[in-house]
């Protein structure tokens, strides 16, 4: 039985807006998180097309021996916590799908996001079946007013703090969401992502799919928080800017696992 929820990201920024910020995040992210053998590797960043869905194609590799629960690594055979993140970006659609060798069927996350310029409020976006649907657990996060943990927190990173320069957005108060509806001068968007984990191991099943889902929200929370208060950098940029970026990105990612320091603490997010 696979636990599925949908986290609905309500962001001050337009579809077209957020393609270009969301890239540009990723590759920032996957810096912060890689260093001393741990991290990311990219394998593949290319152009596919399949079954009339045209778009970016990326697979990664995620070496995370540090970064999971201690009584996972007391379980897990040495050279087991390497997860592979295979994505389509089919903008507005994505589909994300992590898998692990060692527990072959027995360990899938997959993300499927639409990215819709709505509040938040559309039902079944991801046209589930309705005995489906029905079990769906809907969370939404609010990237100025959710708690987050002290750890994770940076000034710079605080949409209740920051103010773009070039587009005049924010600080986002307590009722921004409520503001954003009625304000035509400022766009708006939700990226709704269904978020189906699936671990089938005896005696740790609902402990480690809970702990992915509460490790997903907080990576779709932090990873928000960054993509709105990173906006002066990125919104000027095109998608040939991105792509040269994440070039240079995935050369700086080999130098930085090949002995580096892991540079930061912000978490990773899948496209």
């Amino acid at each position: 039985m696979s636990f599925i929820k949908e986290y609905r990201v309500v962001l001050p920024c337009s579809v077209e807006e957020y393609q270009v910020g969301q890239l540009f995040s990723v590759a920032e992210a996957s810096k912060n998180e890689t260093g001393g053998g741990e991290g990311i590797e990219v394998l593949k960043n290319e152009p596919y097309v399949e079954d009339g869905e045209k778009g970016q194609y990326t697979h990664k590799l995620y070496h995370l021996k540090s970064k999971v629960p201690a009584f996972i690594n007391m379980i897990a055979p040495e050279g087991s916590l390497v997860f592979h993140e295979k994505a389509w970006n089919a903008y507005p659609y994505c589909r994300t799908i992590v898998t692990n060798e060692y527990m072959e069927d027995n360990f899938i996350i997959k993300i499927e996001t639409w990215h819709k310029p709505d509040l938040g409020k559309s039902e079944n976006v991801h046209n589930l079946d309705s005995d489906t649907w029905k079990k769906v657990v809907v969370v939404p996060i609010d990237i100025a007013n959710d708690q987050i943990n002290t750890s994770d927190y940076k000034q710079e990173e605080d949409p209740t703090k920051f103010k773009s320069e070039k587009t005049g957005r924010g600080p986002l108060g307590p009722n921004w969401m409520k503001e954003l509806a009625t304000n035509p001068s400022c766009p708006h968007m939700c990226a709704y992502k269904l978020v189906t984990v699936k671990f089938k191991w005896w005696g740790f099943q609902n402990r480690v799919e809970n702990f992915i889902h509460k490790q997903e929200k907080r990576i779709f929370t932090n990873f928000h928080r960054q993509l709105f208060c990173w906006i002066d950098k990125w919104v000027d940029l095109n998608m040939d800017d991105i792509r040269r970026m994440e070039e240079e990105t995935q050369k700086e990612l080999m130098e930085l696992r090949k002995g580096g320091n892991v540079r930061g603490t912000s978490a990773k997010e899948e496209s």
